[in-house]
């Protein structure tokens, strides 16, 4: 199926290309989001007619999207998310979650322009594409963690596991001190001597 471009279509071309697509891609994408129009002669005409408006407009919205790209742009955006010890979410973050930490911080996406290269199950630090507009994408990053100060360690550079190892060895540390504090009790309680074969007991008096 023939169609001409009303816009630049990453992979398949520029504004006023007539490009043969599959006829699913057409109805379900390309024309359903205004991006095309099929190839006819009335529709061809239309556009070579329209088609210094239709470039004023692309150039217009095109500079808006370079504006806020520049903002935008390299942003850290923190999503809360339940996962277990491991570090595995009990879910996934999708692309609205993205658009919804974004939009609240005062930048206005739209989940249809957040692109998710590979699924995020995992907490962390991961980035995602933002295609503001055909020509220009910039790219954000999402701290994918259980809590605000867990958000903030990882964004020092601290992975999951770091923090796991971290804790568990403040752990150990803590249950050796009160041993040795225990330790160090007993052997200054003026009730107890040492025997010659190392053994405490009591003293007595004759």
């Amino acid at each position: 199926m023939q169609v001409i471009l009303l816009e630049r279509v990453a992979k398949l071309g520029q504004m006023g290309d007539v490009v043969d697509v599959k006829p699913g891609f057409a109805r379900n994408y390309l024309l359903l989001q205004g991006k095309a129009l099929t190839a006819s002669k009335e529709n061809i005409a239309h556009f070579e007619a329209q088609k210094a408006q239709l470039e004023a407009r692309n150039l217009e919205t095109k500079k808006e999207a370079e504006a806020l790209a520049e903002k935008l742009d390299g942003q850290q955006f923190v999503v809360i998310r339940s996962a277990s010890d491991g570090g595995n979410l009990y879910g996934s973050v999708t692309t609205r979650d993205a658009a919804d930490v974004a939009t609240e911080e005062g930048f206005s996406i739209d989940r249809k322009q957040v692109i998710i290269r590979q699924p995020i199950k995992e907490l962390g630090l991961h980035e995602v594409e933002v295609h503001l507009h055909p020509e220009v994408m910039c790219v954000i990053e999402l701290n994918v963690a259980r809590s605000p100060e867990e958000a903030e360690l990882q964004a020092s550079g601290k992975s999951i596991q770091e923090l796991a190892a971290e804790e568990e060895a403040q752990a150990e540390f803590e249950i050796s001190e009160l041993f040795d504090d225990l330790g160090a009790a007993g052997s200054d309680d003026p009730d107890l001597v040492e025997t010659p074969e190392g053994q405490s007991e009591e003293t007595r008096e004759d």
